[in-house]
């Protein structure tokens, strides 16, 4: 189920280009989608990884920011969650997308540590389309992953061999 936020832009929300502050926006990114992540799996939940984050346009002061955030995938114990920024004219109600990101969430248990979570039975043929990339980009922050700890331990053992 798609959760949206609705967020009122104002003149402290301004970097120095007079455009907003994009810490700003992930920060509240996280914040929605830590709010899917908790109501699919029913746990506290910690953010892994933030993935693929663009800012597409830029949003201005009197912009209305609409977020909204849905779980795209779960596994075992992590799920992806998928967030969109949406920037609209509060008076003429043009609409531009601003920023798109995909977050990795963890349940945990009473213990912190990670805890078993309901999967995600697509539906609709988006939700189906929204499964199948997040498998895609698992497998590529996964293969990422094992390359860089190949890289490390090549690296490591170069080092101890000077």
């Amino acid at each position: 189920m798609v959760r949206e936020h609705i967020y009122k832009v104002f003149p402290n929300d301004m970097n120095a280009n007079a455009t907003v502050f994009g810490g700003m926006i992930m920060a509240t990114m996280d914040r929605i989608s830590l709010v899917v992540a908790e109501r699919h799996s029913g746990r506290v939940c910690v953010t892994a990884s933030v993935d693929d984050v663009h800012f597409m346009a830029p949003a201005r002061t009197g912009d209305t920011l609409i977020f909204s955030a849905v779980c795209n995938r779960a596994w075992d114990t992590s799920m992806e969650i998928g967030c969109r920024v949406i920037a609209e004219d509060s008076y003429t109600r043009r609409r531009r997308h601003v920023v798109s990101a995909y977050s990795t969430f963890v349940a945990l248990d009473d213990d912190h540590k990670p805890a078993r979570i309901p999967p995600i039975a697509p539906e609709t043929g988006q939700e189906q389309d929204r499964f199948e990339e997040a498998g895609l980009r698992r497998e590529t922050r996964l293969e990422h992953a094992a390359r860089i700890r190949a890289r490390r331990s090549e690296h490591h053992d170069d080092a101890e061999r000077d």
